[in-house]
């Protein structure tokens, strides 16, 4: 049986020394939801936020396969803990189970250039406007399929307001490209929060820095607030851009994306 966990000290020790904010944002409650095999001794865990559930503790079959009823997307991005996770996943899912490799990226809060940063921001072409996220652009936002994410995990502005934070780029009053908070999590375990950005551009508008330079202003406001900016690469253009604005490569890791779920 699958049980719903509200208190994230429960299933904490089972996702020990995995460095994911979408995971602090569940086990601190800010976001995202907790499932586990057991209330009180659980020895298998989920961690699910919008597109993403992770997979923790003993390789547990009836969680892998578990749907929460607030789940309405017939698509999942589940990340296992371990290749026996893998294997029980791959058992569950079999063909709707597509096995993709994605991009860690290190959690380093001392190392951006600020300058290099400010730098990159003033190369923006004066035809294009930047502009932090507000309410207009919020909405805006959810009206196009390829900038849904930049705000589709807040289920209004006033939640956003509270715990995102985007910067977009306007091109005659259309959106461009953006940056933005794919997820947030507050402070906790002696750390400050910080938020998983969601980084793009519409199709029209790609290879012309404008990613750089939203991802660039985008650390340096969560830079002044006191937040980490934390990112994770879907493909190699994403390793790449985070190197440009001073991040590290860490590790690949494996993940599947789920079809039908």
């Amino acid at each position: 049986m699958v049980h719903r966990i509200e208190d994230g000290q429960k299933v904490k020790p089972l996702f020990e020394g995995w460095e994911e904010s979408l995971i602090w944002s569940c086990l601190r409650g800010t976001m995202g939801s907790l499932y586990a095999d057991d209330r009180e001794n659980p020895c298998s865990a989920m961690a699910i936020l919008g597109d993403f559930c992770f997979l923790a503790g003993k390789p547990n079959r009836e969680l892998a396969a578990f749907k929460p009823d607030r789940c309405t997307q017939d698509f999942i991005i589940a990340v296992p803990q371990n290749p026996q996770w893998a294997g029980t996943i791959e058992e569950c899912y079999k063909e709707r189970a597509k096995k993709v490799t994605r991009y860690a990226i290190k959690k380093e809060p001392d190392i951006f250039d600020r300058g290099r940063l400010r730098r990159i921001v003033a190369g923006l072409s004066p035809e294009y406007r930047i502009s932090l996220m507000d309410e207009a652009l919020y909405h805006d936002c959810r009206k196009e399929e390829w900038s849904r994410d930049f705000t589709a995990q807040f289920s209004d502005w006033e939640t956003y307001r509270e715990l995102g934070l985007g910067v977009i780029i306007l091109k005659d009053g259309v959106i461009a490209a953006g940056a933005s908070s794919y997820s947030a999590y507050e402070a906790g375990d002696g750390g400050n929060g910080g938020i998983e950005i969601e980084i793009g551009t519409k199709e029209e508008y790609r290879r012309r820095g404008l990613a750089s330079v939203c991802g660039a202003r985008l650390i340096l406001e969560c830079l002044d607030r006191g937040l980490y900016p934390s990112w994770d690469a879907q493909n190699t253009w994403s390793v790449s851009l985070a190197e440009k604005l001073g991040y590290h490569f860490d590790h690949e890791y494996t993940a599947y994306e789920i079809r039908g779920y």
